[in-house]
């Protein structure tokens, strides 16, 4: 039975928000309309929008994605109540037999739809800006460990400090398979970077956390993936990790590169108290997440549709572009045409937001 959705405005594959229309047949978009719609239509107050896509998110609903099969549907479901329709699985440093059970505990989720694939977030990571990762997990990269993970066919996503011995062979493999590779917590140089990206790297992980900052005798990471006009970027859009104005600059300077990424973890949707991180205690105070120990921000309780509103509130995006970078920029960097967008093929996964940008209604509602 085919559905007709219409609204005053719509966010239109040109990026523009204006009046349009939407027919639904068999969870997809089967037509695509501007104006007038056609006769019989289901209007629908407030703004039409795809699905967000979140590429960076470790959990939400008090369960981790690194908890296997069914903690990942409850930290997917939170993250859909707030208009996140697909998502990959982020995973943290961990040894390489327990990270390869994980992932292909998670396979089937990918292979169902209900993930769009595992982003590994390590462990071939730098020990000096290790984060929120175990410093006592990570090494150089291992061919054979990738060769394995990189088989299951699930993993969409790697991010690697390029720097480390074997690194840049590894991006090679990495790019090679299909997957994105990407730079982050990494001391990397601006050189060294720039021979990462012309390997195949693709993307940097939480722009300026956890990587070597920018100076102006040696400009580091940020600099060479803003530069390259290629490379996308991800944002942590909450207050706490990036400021402002650094957004609202590199939205400015990367436009249409810019990606806004939850990094949340456990805790999201959760109240304050004691969390973890894998092998690592976290306490979260006021919705801000931090190592117990060493006090070291910890990923973020953030949800996607509060990064669209602060990037609109605070950073000076406009509706349409934080619009973008959370659901079509992303869905880009993944090679996928059939979400983020409304568009005539793509998914019917669409996100009804309130003029505000809080969200109404997640469609389809299962």
């Amino acid at each position: 039975m085919a559905r007709v959705l219409s609204a005053d405005s719509m966010l239109h594959p040109s990026g523009d928000l204006r009046p349009g229309w939407v027919r639904i047949e068999d969870g997809h978009l089967t037509e695509v309309g501007e104006g007038s719609p056609p006769a019989g239509a289901e209007h629908v107050d407030g703004i039409l929008a795809p699905g967000f896509v979140d590429v960076h998110c470790h959990g939400g609903g008090g369960a981790a994605f690194d908890d296997g099969a069914e903690a990942a549907e409850t930290a997917r479901q939170t993250h859909r109540s707030h208009g996140t329709t697909s998502m990959l699985a982020s995973l943290v440093s961990d040894d390489p037999a327990r990270l390869l059970r994980t992932v292909q505990d998670l396979a089937p989720l990918v292979r169902d739809g209900r993930l769009a694939g595992v982003h590994l977030e390590g462990p071939w990571l730098s020990r000096e800006r290790a984060g929120a990762h175990d410093p006592d997990l990570l090494s150089a990269p291992d061919a054979t460990v990738l060769e394995e993970l990189l088989g299951t066919g699930v993993v969409r996503m790697v991010t690697l400090a390029p720097e480390l011995p074997g690194g840049t062979d590894a991006v090679r493999r990495i790019a090679a398979a299909g997957a994105i590779a990407a730079v982050g917590h990494s001391d990397a140089t601006y050189r060294q970077t720039r021979e990462a990206l012309a390997a195949g790297a693709r993307a940097g992980t939480h722009l300026f956390n956890a990587m070597r900052g920018l100076h102006h005798r040696e400009p580091g990471p940020a600099a060479a993936l803003l530069e390259d006009g290629e490379a996308f970027v991800e944002l942590i859009a909450d207050g706490v990790h990036v400021h402002p104005a650094m957004l609202g600059w590199v939205h400015r300077s990367a436009p249409g590169r810019c990606l806004l990424i939850t990094d949340a973890m456990s805790a999201t949707g959760g109240p304050d108290g004691h969390y973890r991180l894998g092998r690592l205690h976290v306490r979260v105070d006021d919705g801000v997440a931090r190592i117990a120990d060493t006090g070291t921000i910890a990923g973020s309780t953030l949800t996607m549709d509060r990064a669209v509103r602060f990037a609109v509130d605070e950073a000076g995006f406009g509706a349409e572009d934080a619009l973008r970078a959370a659901s079509e920029v992303p869905a880009r960097l993944l090679g996928r045409d059939d979400i983020g967008v409304l568009r005539r093929g793509a998914r019917a996964d669409l996100v009804l937001l309130e003029e505000d940008l809080t969200v109404r209604e997640v469609l389809p509602a299962s």
